[in-house]
């Protein structure tokens, strides 16, 4: 009775988020690309965050002309993006879901979202860095 008390209460404790690497497409003609961060979305937490990390030799190895600065900007605007405020630009007044949905959306540039993923976790934040760690760097 008390492990079931103890998982059930772990299970109401988790919250359903969602989750797209963020890929850094050097020749969008070539359709390479090097995984660059990740956006994690929780709605029951109102929690929107990107992690990010570029290495910087795999993408000059996918094209060694590649503008390194530009990807790195475009990485710290998703940042802003998600951290909402000022610094959000157009975004600011919209809400963690807004942010997150217009982030997904699909495009050709030289960094575009992958598919979205879902799972459980307690801690959102937490599990952004988890992410970044298992699928970026």
């Amino acid at each position: 009775m008390f492990t079931r008390n103890v998982v059930d209460r772990r299970a109401r404790d988790r919250q359903v988020y969602e989750y797209a690497l963020l890929r850094a497409v050097p020749r969008v003609e070539r359709g390479e690309c090097v995984n660059a961060g990740v956006l994690l979305y929780c709605r029951g937490e109102r929690f929107v965050a990107a992690r990010t990390h570029l290495d910087e030799a795999r993408l000059l190895a996918l094209d060694p002309r590649a503008d390194v600065a530009a990807v790195r900007a475009a990485l710290r605007a998703v940042e802003a993006v998600c951290a909402g405020g000022d610094a959000a630009g157009q975004a600011a007044g919209d809400d963690a879901g807004k942010r997150f949905r217009w982030l997904v959306a699909p495009r050709s540039t030289v960094l575009q979202p992958g598919p979205v993923h879902t799972g459980l976790t307690a801690d959102p934040a937490a599990e952004a860095d988890r992410l970044l760690d298992l699928l970026v760097r």
